[in-house]
């Protein structure tokens, strides 16, 4: 053998070696990339429990203070890892954000709408869900709402790690509940304020699939199935985006600013009837000539409805940040006005240091746990395009208007996969009526139709079943969990 021989042998052997020490390192920090995110979340954690240290002071009641605001930093990372997918994902899954952009977006106005606009004021106990006079003492009043805190972020955690977006509010008034009882019996639970909140399981989904399947109809009515698709968008792509913009802009004036400014419902939708009018006249020259040298095909009015969609996506962040970090941080408030002063039969303000944690938290969890979850809702219940995504951030805004002109509480949470859902379903329906037409103009077509059928079950039933058995237990879940949490703790303590 001649000396080139072995030296292609030789180096054959050393690529064959350094292939598969690259293996090892790939697979090495893929394995270390989770206890990476594990060791800042932890870090984090310890540091909220610094800071409730430094600013509360010492008193008698500082360590508990201290162990809220650890629990209450948890409990933010995870509506980060969580909740904000709902605003995100369609947008990802439409490919209209890359996953970097979406969390950058996200923890901005996520941290923009809980510190610019975060609700100042919560009901003592989650949107009396409990009556604090039934507590007795202020130590079980804390203990409660510890023990509430520690199981709704568990409770969100497990549902994160299983793949299934659930609705924070939900859980922390499944802890709030089950405390209660632990502590004060059934009779301090408000049924009828939980029988509204078990009546928004069905209700959000249902309406946020609506109105979202009704836009996609719309959509695919007036502008997909034209046959000039260019001269139909720029006929109605204005409107939709006019739409649009005035349904987010009477959702923030709602929901949104509701800490600077208080708005009822008739001059919200003034002013979403307002700021939809003039974007609609703005769109229209901009539509105009983004739609110039388009081809007459479905891929070109994609282009049209990206932008509009980020902008959603970064609206729905600003409006969550703002309505729904109060919901979660309010225990910890509780806590700590219940240590401060004594008081917890009192509507409770909730501290900018708390608020700070809330929004830093969730901007953190997004960062180091959110791209699983907006996955999920973006890409693997069922395929979205610009379109469609688009159907479910206006499903978002307008159901959260017409539930609030109708009294109804209502879960973000479940609007948003509702309306992930209700896209799917109305695809799956439409794909089957058009199958149905083509057979009787083309009778051979009915020689495919079970593997038509089959390829056509455009929403995966697993990841349904999966997220609607999340959401009926989630409350019931969060109760247990807080129960034996508070039985535990205050057998620790007492």
């Amino acid at each position: 053998m001649s000396n080139n021989d072995h030296e292609a042998r030789h180096l054959e052997t050393l690529d064959r070696d350094l292939r598969r020490f690259s293996r090892l390192e790939v697979a090495t920090s893929q394995v270390g990339r989770p206890f990476v995110g594990s060791g800042i979340a932890l870090s984090f954690i310890v540091v909220a429990g610094l800071v409730a240290a430094f600013l509360f002071g010492q008193g008698n009641n500082t360590l508990i203070v201290v162990l809220a605001a650890m629990f209450g930093a948890y409990m933010a990372l995870n509506i980060g890892a969580n909740d904000v997918a709902n605003n995100m994902g369609p947008a990802v899954g439409a490919n209209a954000l890359t996953m970097g952009g979406a969390i950058a977006i996200a923890a901005i106005f996520e941290s923009a709408g809980a510190l610019i606009a975060g609700g100042d004021v919560v009901s003592t106990i989650a949107k009396g869900i409990i009556a604090p006079e039934s507590m007795g003492t202020q130590t079980v009043f804390i203990w409660a709402m510890m023990a509430a805190l520690l199981s709704s972020a568990l409770w969100v955690n497990l549902a994160t790690w299983v793949g299934a977006p659930v609705s924070t509010t939900h859980s922390v008034v499944g802890g709030v509940m089950g405390a209660g009882i632990a502590a004060a019996g059934f009779g301090a639970v408000s049924w009828g304020t939980m029988s509204k909140i078990a009546a928004s399981w069905v209700i959000s989904p249902m309406l946020g699939g609506l109105v979202a399947a009704g836009f996609l109809w719309f959509i695919k009515a007036r502008i997909i199935y034209q046959d000039d698709k260019i001269a139909a968008a720029r006929k109605w792509v204005p409107m939709l985006v006019g739409i649009m913009a005035g349904a987010f802009a009477s959702y923030l004036a709602l929901k949104g600013i509701k800490k600077i400014v208080k708005i009822d419902l008739s001059t919200a939708l003034l002013i979403g009837a307002v700021c939809g009018a003039l974007v609609w006249a703005v769109m229209i020259p901009v539509i105009r000539r983004q739609s110039e040298g388009l081809e007459n095909r479905n891929k070109s009015l994609k282009i049209l409805f990206g932008i509009p969609l980020i902008v959603s996506a970064a609206l729905l962040s600003f409006a969550h940040g703002a309505n729904d970090v109060a919901n979660a941080v309010g225990p910890l408030a509780a806590i700590v006005q219940a240590s401060a002063s004594g008081d917890f039969t009192q509507a409770i303000s909730i501290p900018y240091w708390v608020m700070i944690i809330g929004a830093f938290g969730i901007s953190f969890g997004l960062f180091l746990f959110g791209p699983k979850l907006i996955r999920m809702v973006g890409s693997q219940i069922t395929k979205l395009n610009p379109m469609r995504a688009y159907c479910v951030a206006l499903s978002a805004a307008i159901t959260v208007i017409v539930a609030s002109w109708l009294g109804l509480p209502v879960s973000s949470t479940h609007i948003a996969v509702g309306a992930v859902f209700g896209v799917g379903f109305f695809r799956e329906w439409d794909a089957e009526r058009r199958l149905r037409k083509a057979r009787i103009t083309v009778p051979e077509r009915s020689v495919l139709a079970p593997e038509e059928r089959r390829r056509r079950k455009l929403v995966r039933r697993s990841h349904f079943m999966t997220i609607i058995a999340a959401w009926i237990i989630t409350v019931p879940a969060a109760a247990v969990l807080s129960g034996v949490l508070f039985l535990g703790i205050q057998a620790i303590a007492g």
